[in-house]
């Protein structure tokens, strides 16, 4: 008998083993077992994908409708065109050298096919796929008189057909099930032979003891570990899969949350530096310095994060708020408590320009502040460093020396800030802005960099609001909270849409608006997706939400044109604003050229600033006023949002004009026309969930065209991960290394990968 524990290369012998390790990352039979059917073919009623993604290589089960053979028109001979018919959808399928198929794919055959998904014209089929012939659904006394018939396959298949036929692979007898499942393949390895591995494992199985504890099941009316692996691969009613599939779907959400509370049990037993309130310090003088009241909203997140601080053991605080809610001043306030108990702190920005511009915003707001060293300095005062990569040699070595020294109690910085060689006095905290813009070994890197041992405090912050599900699921070791309203005499930025290919005069009134803004003193951004010398700009992403990006149909073979921001500054300096001061700036220009760049249209030198999405986040000059971001369908909810976010800052009402070629009443315009509806940055970020689904929100990538999540839903299961995040913590206070539930143990480790087990061990 076999155990989820055992290696699959001693159950199922090294060859096949090997495949599936190369394929799925699969060592064990849990691992196995754990590698869900992603849907079942029924009988009647073949279940197919109905929109697979161009170049997916999917098996299906359909009914041959029609099949004929016709002239080829791009060369001599014939070719056979057919027709299935799998569920509610038909599916062309072209086969070349018909004389060798016809015999075997003819009008109402029932096969399995196996292929690579190609699109014309907005539909899908196959060419020329492996096929296998099913025999027709019988019943079980027809299956024991039956004679076997021989099975009929070509291509890949064939090798399923041959085995079947000598007794050595799949039971063909699994196509009279009511219930027939389908995994999730690659073109080394089948759906097919992984149903096989999969009914060879469930054979020797043993019981599967259940590493839920017998409370946990009772309170939910969850089945039984051993039940539910049966039930999900090899069912035999819907309901079988309903109850399999909520079982399996807990395990999944506990196994991650079990990860995310050992990490905060990690961090409660760390030490950290107390950095308690002072009265008389510099933070006291910066507050009653400030020319405005702090709103309800910032004084009550500060008291939360000034709390934290005063501890001894590490912050790990996500600071979450609308573009413009006034975060920054919270983490400024923040940094002047931990410099008042004697400590530094690191400020680690996403790009250059958007450190440079931290770099002039909090040295303008604390003035003499800041100036500690310098003549007319306030007693009080500390020092403002910044530090990047392309600083000069000079500038960086003055820069780590103040570091290292303790000279400077906020250092600024880019990635720069992580390398070995940056070396502090005794940092108390580091503020992480935009944090979803770092990987996890850069954030991990300054938290080790305390004295003597010691963690420093770590406060993250992100203009793109979460929905809970995801805080609950991706950031679930931190506490959260949350900015929502604007500072007063904050307008909201009005948004709309500019739809290019039906009103192109639209167009012309966008550069008509931005001269009657400069004609009033004001200024403009025009946004581009791309540099225009064929690659992506280092700072720019893109960033399509949902299944269908730029407008584009499901599969179509190539996106829209789109205007560079290299075309477009050349075309708007010889046309529509050939007499106003238009700047240039994207990321692939030398440091120092983007910070005069952005210096000058501060300093409001320029009236217009064509750019990528360097001036996503952070940037802050409040006069300017409006926006027109071109190709707007190739930027995703989150990103628009957040670019918008760069206008209005000041007195004055902000315009944002969403420039798009998509065509009325299709997904692409209804997104951008759902951004221009509202500027509630938690609505759009639901939203975005809604189109993206979850895309791999354990990893690295941001799209839902793969997610290691296997049955969770981050929109749909918000109850299920609430359950397994209490469960998760109940059981990980008393047993933080899950040294006394080996059974929990290994579900986290079979549930999630090794690599997304580490990412968020990290993270």
């Amino acid at each position: 008998m076999a155990t989820l524990a055992d290696r699959l290369d001693h159950v199922l012998g090294r060859k096949t083993a090997d495949a599936l390790h190369d394929a799925f990352g699969m060592t064990t039979v849990e691992d196995l077992l754990r590698h869900y059917p992603h849907r079942y073919a029924t009988q009647g009623a073949e279940l197919g994908e109905s929109q697979p993604a161009e170049g997916q290589h999917i098996t299906i089960i359909a009914r041959v409708e029609s099949a004929q053979e016709v002239p080829m028109k791009s060369r001599a001979g014939k070719r056979l065109a057919v027709r299935l018919r799998s569920d509610r959808h038909s599916i062309d399928v072209t086969f070349f050298n018909p004389h060798r198929v016809k015999h075997n794919i003819k009008p109402g055959v029932r096969a399995m096919f196996s292929g690579t998904v190609k699109y014309f014209r907005d539909k899908w089929s196959l060419t020329h796929p492996s096929y296998l012939v099913l025999p027709e659904p019988r019943d079980a006394e027809d299956l024991v008189s039956a004679t076997p018939a021989r099975v009929r396959g070509a291509g890949a298949l064939a090798g399923l057909a041959r085995t079947a036929q000598d007794g050595s692979g799949v039971d063909m007898s699994v196509f009279d099930r009511a219930l027939i499942p389908m995994y999730r393949a690659t073109r080394e390895v089948e759906s097919w032979t992984v149903m096989r591995c999969v009914r060879q494992v469930l054979d020797q199985l043993d019981h599967v003891d259940d590493p839920l504890p017998e409370w946990v099941r009772d309170e939910h009316g969850f089945v039984g570990l051993d039940e539910a692996l049966r039930s999900i691969h090899l069912p035999d009613t819907k309901q079988e899969i309903d109850r399999a599939r909520d079982r399996l779907r807990f395990d999944e959400a506990a196994a991650v949350q079990l990860v995310l509370a050992g990490r905060r049990h990690d961090v409660e037993v760390r030490s950290a530096p107390s950095c308690p309130r002072r009265e008389g310090g510099i933070a006291d003088e910066f507050d009653r310095r400030l020319p405005f009241e702090l709103t309800a909203g910032q004084l009550s997140v500060a008291d939360e994060i000034a709390a934290d601080l005063a501890r001894e053991h590490p912050m790990n605080r996500l600071l979450q708020g609308e573009v413009g809610s006034g975060k920054t001043i919270v983490a400024l306030r923040a940094m002047l408590q931990v410099i008042d108990s004697g400590r530094q702190c690191a400020l680690l920005a996403p790009t250059e320009v958007l450190a440079a511009q931290h770099a002039r915003s909090l040295t303008k707001m604390l003035g003499d502040l800041a100036a500690a060293g310098e003549l007319g300095a306030h007693e009080l005062a500390t020092r403002v460093t910044l530090l990047t990569g392309s600083m000069g040699v000079a500038r960086k070595r003055a820069a780590l020396n103040e570091a290292v020294t303790g000279d400077a109690g906020i250092v600024i910085g880019t990635h720069a800030l992580i390398e070995d060689t940056v070396q502090f006095w005794d940092l108390g905290l580091v503020v992480i802005d935009e944090q979803h813009r770092f990987g996890v070994e850069q954030r991990d890197a300054l938290r080790s960099r305390g004295r003597d041992g010691a963690s420093p405090h770590v406060l993250v912050m992100t203009a793109t609001p979460i929905p809970r599900t995801i805080a609950m699921t991706v950031l679930g070791d931190l506490e959260v909270s949350t900015l929502r309203e604007l500072p007063r005499g904050r307008s909201p930025i009005v948004s709309r849409v500019v739809p290019a290919k039906v009103h192109p005069k639209w167009v012309d009134r966008a550069w008509e608006r931005i001269r009657e803004e400069v004609a009033d003193g004001r200024q403009a951004y025009v946004v581009c997706s791309r540099i225009g010398d064929g690659d992506s700009d280092d700072d720019a992403v893109f960033d399509p939400d949902g299944p269908e990006p730029s407008g584009s149909g499901k599969g179509k073979q190539a996106p829209p044109e789109t205007v560079s921001v290299l075309e477009q500054f050349e075309f708007l300096t010889s046309g529509p604003l050939r007499d106003l001061r238009v700047g240039l700036l994207h990321g692939r220009l030398p440091g120092d050229e983007k910070d005069a760049v952005m210096q000058a249209f501060n300093a409001a030198e320029l009236d217009v600033l064509v750019c990528t999405t360097v001036v996503e986040v952070g940037v802050d000059v409040p006069n300017a006023t409006v926006m027109v971001i071109v190709d707007a369908d190739r930027f995703g909810v989150s990103q628009l949002h957040q670019l918008r976010g760069r206008v209005g800052r000041g007195g004055h009402q902000g315009l944002c004009l969403l420039v798009t070629d998509a065509k009325p009443a299709t997904p692409t315009m209804m997104r951008l026309e759902a951004v221009a509806g509202t500027t509630d940055g938690f609505e759009l970020a639901q939203l975005d969930l809604q189109l993206r689904r979850e895309g791999d929100v354990l990893g690295v990538a941001q799209s839902g065209t793969v997610s290691t999540l296997r049955l969770l839903s981050l929109v749909d299961d918000a109850d299920v991960i609430e359950a397994a995040r209490d469960f998760s913590r109940t059981v990980t206070e008393k047993d933080p290394g899950l040294e006394h539930h080996p059974g929990l143990a290994s579900m986290v480790r079979a549930a999630l990968d090794a690599e997304r087990v580490a990412y968020l061990d990290k993270s």
